[in-house]
């Protein structure tokens, strides 16, 4: 997928004069941690987010450093400092030069972008001029559209226990011994795993599955040390009511 596919287009901006408290107001009262910046011609200026109003002079958490501190940072951190601690505009507090995609950006290649730079929103531009937005909740409602079930002709127990299989036996994690079975959608997974978190591995590789209904776990957990082993968890409770059922 690509970015203008799951990008909102309908962007709310604001200009470098917009006031901080309409700016402030326009986050708030749509719910939205940040805002595009632009120009009369609709370039892309920078941002505003919810961090460039943390150290504000109005709340009294603006940054306090002994005099020898405030020597060593610098006059023009200091001015920077102070811009965004009593600026009245957003292009005194924005962020400038933002990290930009385009339309055509591939998704693998935004989620990259959006995790090494650590940022929740990115501005989606055309030839400079801002296009849309792409958010973390643009990626989640794709994430939930995708994700309906789509019908599928094939998906009857034969071919869900043999895509089921496909899809754990390349996998280095993959349980050691492993028996499948399906029946009406219901799958049962048996065998041994040396890692817990190989047990969550193979039942979400299952479930991912078009057609499976449910997924029963019934790995077993043993440690390649001592040979300890212990139950699944869903085992250990049918253990237990067999028990309590046998001693009534």
């Amino acid at each position: 997928m690509r970015t203008h596919q799951v990008m909102t287009r309908n962007v709310i901006t604001v200009g470098t004069d917009t006031s901080i408290l309409e700016a402030a107001t326009l986050m708030m009262d749509h719910h939205i941690s940040g805002l595009p910046v632009v120009d009369g011609a609709g370039k892309l200026l920078g941002v505003v987010s919810e961090s460039d109003f943390l150290r504000r002079s109005e709340i009294g958490t603006q940054r306090r450093r002994p005099r020898w501190l405030q020597f060593l940072v610098g006059p023009g951190l200091a001015a920077d400092e102070f811009l965004h601690e009593r600026g009245r505009r957003v292009g005194a507090i924005m962020s400038g030069d933002p990290v930009t995609v385009t339309e055509e950006t591939p998704l693998q290649e935004l989620v990259d972008v959006m995790e090494k730079k650590r940022i929740k929103r990115v501005p989606v531009t055309r030839n400079g001029r801002l296009v849309g937005m792409v958010t973390r909740s643009d990626l989640l409602r794709a994430v939930a559209e995708i994700a309906h079930e789509i019908p599928d002709p094939t998906a009857d127990d034969q071919h869900i226990h043999d895509r089921i299989v496909r899809a754990l036996e390349t996998r280095d994690w993959r349980p050691l011994g492993l028996q499948v079975t399906v029946k009406g959608g219901i799958v049962h997974l048996r065998g041994i795993i040396t890692d817990e978190r190989a047990r969550r591995a193979a039942i979400v590789a299952a479930d991912n599955v078009t057609g499976v209904k449910a997924v029963h776990d019934h790995l077993c957990y043993v440690d390649t040390y001592s040979g300890f082993y212990i139950q699944s968890a869903e085992d250990e409770k049918l253990a237990a009511e067999a028990a309590k059922e046998g001693a009534a």
